[in-house]
């Protein structure tokens, strides 16, 4: 069975920074689209950054956009969320996700409650002020 695990997640000052990493399982990494959506306290889950695996194609909320990376590893069918220059506005649980069509990504990003296809479980990032 597709299966994702979400892991990196910790407490850092404000302008540290953080790698998370999406390790993915029971499924073909190439043939799906893999992405990263964030929840904060009492707000909507926000679709934060996305990449097509075959292609590494990626996209980014504006919010996020120069200061987060997202990059891939399809050997280890791993996806990686590089975040520097970390603010307390960034603090969320933080979940990798997947969606069974490749060309996923632009409707993923930029808006609230993505629906994605599977979800792996949430890592904890935490930026003090």
């Amino acid at each position: 069975e597709v299966q994702l695990q979400a892991s990196g997640g910790g407490l850092v000052q404000a302008g540290g920074s953080l790698r998370l990493s999406c390790v993915g399982s029971g499924f073909t990494f190439d043939d799906y689209a893999i992405g990263w959506v964030r929840q904060a306290p009492g707000k909507e889950r926000e679709g934060v950054s996305c990449m097509r695996t075959r292609d590494g194609s990626t996209n980014y909320a504006d919010s996020v956009k120069g200061r987060f990376t997202i990059s891939r590893d399809n050997a280890k069918n791993t996806v990686y969320l590089q975040m520097n220059t970390l603010k307390p506005e960034d603090t969320a649980v933080y979940y990798c996700a997947a969606d069974r069509l490749r060309e996923y990504c632009g409707e993923a990003v930029g808006v609230l409650a993505p629906r994605y296809d599977y979800w792996g479980q949430g890592t904890q990032v935490t930026v003090s002020s």
